[in-house]
């Protein structure tokens, strides 16, 4: 017995070679991280850190915020440079450990007094923008700026800003490739202003491709200088820390040491934000309640306070994955607050390993398993193991706060199924295709076998079968054209009444030579005898059913039909059942005609033939008696086919 391919030696392993390609090729797409799949990357990543619970901000960060309310009362933004002055004194006084201006001022206030007429006189007031600066070199406040990367443009005035004395260390080779962002400029406050402050830090924070901020950089290089984020000095300010170390651990990832903190960082100097929800999740202040004496000294005192504008018409709001309306000043509180609580998310070094070993280490299992017991199983493991990197990759993030992605390990599971399953169905598909081939040639070896020993014993009996194999073929091909016969007729079931129509006189190998070819007519004894070929015919199949113990086969019911009804009549009075009208089978009556037709037109063992019209004439008058009057009309319809193969 030939063993299926697909559960042979040969079968497993071409099933489990062809499982493996998928998992090798889902390897390597870590290192090498095509566009379309960085996309679907950050959106695993999105939907992780939806799905992590989140946790609240610290009591260290609020923000003081221009609000609509600050707008109502004061006036319209931006305010007096002196008004400014009061904001930062006022918090100053409340007890604030720092404050960050998420404000840039650029340009001099519109209400400055300080003109060159009154600057010659020594008893002139102080312009705002004097109060401002003067409010500013009390200390603790770092100005906001904004770096830009345009080619470098000359500039009359360059910006003073307050750079960090950052040690550089490689814990490998040398990649060449520098770890921050280089700038070319930057948009600042005015110099007297930066002069004036102590710190400043940069408020630079670019979404990704998607419009989606991510992260933000804690560093970024200009003029051959290091400078740090806002919030990174802001943090730096209340710490009291004045020197940082980068640690670079390859090209893309490093790690900043703050004092006792330490900071994982991409390849870029870029810090993965945990975000702690939604907008407005920190603590904020109206600046009108400010000014107005109304703060409790609580809601300030000893906490880093960030001033910025959220009022319609002044904000700037950014897309996070737990928000699509997300100030700009609270991006910056949320790295402070990172910065103080040190939860932040990081992916490790060994991240892409880690995927490329999840993908190899549940592939490989899914691709084995396939080979060995099957699709189903293999699918079942691969959903068991594609829910276990899920659950592992939020339980990373959600109490490790790492993130490991679970992308590649799923989209190695679902090729290999996918490639798996395509393969056995094609082994499947060349297994059937080769099956039928050999059950053709089978068959045709069958009735080609037989064939030979009815014309072993009769020659005209062995070119009588040949003939009716076209004339059957012809006769049902017209037939299957009547409503009736549609359905039952198909092209395969055609092609195999065709094939099997030269066995409906098979049974004649069981009649003695002596009444199957005598010259005259039969006795009524001898007649008998020759009206059991039919019987003999099917008891011929019966027997080889038995012996090789098929049932319900296709091809041999269809043989019974032909050899044990091709002599039935319509009118119930045939043999060898005297079977009526559509009792017959559909086979038998095609049959039943083909036979009388070709007897007529090319025998002469018994009588002298006749010419095709006659036997036409025949056929026709024998319509509902002899023949089904469907099989007749079919027969008058392509009449003219059988008589160029008869010759007559």
């Amino acid at each position: 017995m030939t063993r299926s391919p697909n559960t042979g030696p040969t079968g497993r392993r071409l099933v489990f070679l062809c499982g493996l390609v998928p998992v090798l090729v889902a390897a390597v797409l870590p290192l090498y991280q095509p566009t379309f799949l960085s996309r679907l990357d950050r959106a695993v990543y999105d939907t992780l850190a939806r799905s992590a619970p989140t946790q609240r901000p610290g009591k260290d960060v609020v923000i003081v915020d221009v609000d609509e309310r600050s707008l109502s009362t004061i006036g319209q933004w931006p305010w007096r440079r002196d008004v400014v002055a009061r904001l930062v004194a006022q918090l100053r006084d409340l007890g604030a450990s720092a404050i960050a201006m998420d404000i840039i001022f650029a340009e001099p206030d519109r209400d400055s007094l300080a003109t060159s007429e009154d600057r010659a006189h020594a008893n002139r007031p102080p312009s705002t923008d004097e109060v401002l600066g003067n409010a500013l070199r009390d200390g603790r406040v770092v100005l906001g700026y904004a770096m830009t990367f345009d080619p470098a443009v000359h500039r009359d005035n360059p910006c003073v800003l307050h750079s960090i004395s950052l040690a550089t260390v490689h814990a490998g080779e040398e990649t060449g490739e520098p770890p921050y962002f280089r700038a070319t400029d930057a948009v600042c406050s005015l110099p007297m202003l930066a002069e004036s402050a102590a710190n400043s830090g940069f408020l630079n924070a670019a979404p990704d491709s998607d419009g989606i901020l991510r992260r933000v950089p804690l560093l970024i290089e200009l003029n051959g200088r290091v400078y740090p984020s806002l919030a990174l000095a802001a943090v730096a300010a209340t710490t009291g820390t004045r020197d940082l170390a980068l640690r670079i651990s390859n090209v893309n990832a490093s790690v900043l040491i703050a004092g006792d903190r330490t900071v994982p960082l991409d390849g870029k100097g870029n810090l993965l934000l945990r975000y702690r929800g939604k907008k407005k999740t920190f603590p904020y202040v109206s600046a009108a309640d400010v000014l107005s004496g109304t703060v409790p000294d609580e809601a300030v005192r000893n906490k880093i306070v960030f001033v910025g504008t959220t009022a319609l018409g002044t904000r700037e709001v950014v897309a996070t994955p737990l928000d699509t309306l997300f100030a700009g000043v609270e991006v910056q509180a949320t790295v402070a607050d990172n910065l103080l609580q040190q939860d932040f998310i990081s992916r490790p070094v060994f991240g892409t390993a880690l995927e490329m070993q999840a993908v190899l280490v549940l592939g490989i299992a899914i691709a084995v398993l396939a080979a060995m017991k099957g699709i189903v199983p293999a699918a079942l493991v691969a959903v068991a193991g594609v829910a276990a990197v899920w659950s592992g990759s939020l339980w990373l993030l959600s109490a490790k706060g790492v993130f490991v992605s679970p992308l590649f390990p799923t989209f190695g599971a679902a090729s290999v199924c996918a490639v798996i399953t395509t393969a056995k169905f094609g082994v499947e598909r060349l297994r059937a295709d080769r099956a039928n081939r050999e059950k053709t040639i089978a068959q045709r070896l069958m009735v080609q076998t037989l064939l030979s020993l009815t014309q072993a014993r009769d020659e005209e009996t062995g070119e009588h079968s040949r003939r009716t194999q076209h004339y059957a073929k012809v006769l049902a091909q017209e037939l299957s054209r009547n409503p009736e016969f549609q359905s039952h007729l198909t092209s395969s079931r055609i092609e195999l009444l065709s094939s099997l129509a030269p066995l409906h006189d098979i049974g004649k190998v069981g009649i003695p030579d002596h009444i199957l070819n005598k010259p005259s007519a039969l006795t009524p004894e001898e007649l008998a005898e020759m009206r059991r070929h039919p019987v003999i015919g099917r008891e011929v199949i019966l027997k080889a059913e038995q012996q090789v113990g098929v049932l319900d086969d296709e091809i041999l019911a269809m043989a019974k039909d032909i050899v044990y009804t091709h002599h039935e009549r319509w009118d119930g009075t045939g043999y060898p059942r005297g079977l009526h009208g559509t009792e017959i089978p559909v086979a038998g009556r095609v049959m039943a005609l083909v036979d009388v037709y070709d007897a007529a037109v090319t025998r002469t063992l018994y009588r002298s033939t006749m010419t095709h019209d006659k036997t036409m004439a025949y056929i026709v008058s024998a319509k509902g008696t002899h023949f089904d009057p469907a099989v007749v009309d079919a027969f008058v319809s392509v009449a003219a086919e059988f008589k160029k193969v008869s010759g007559g």
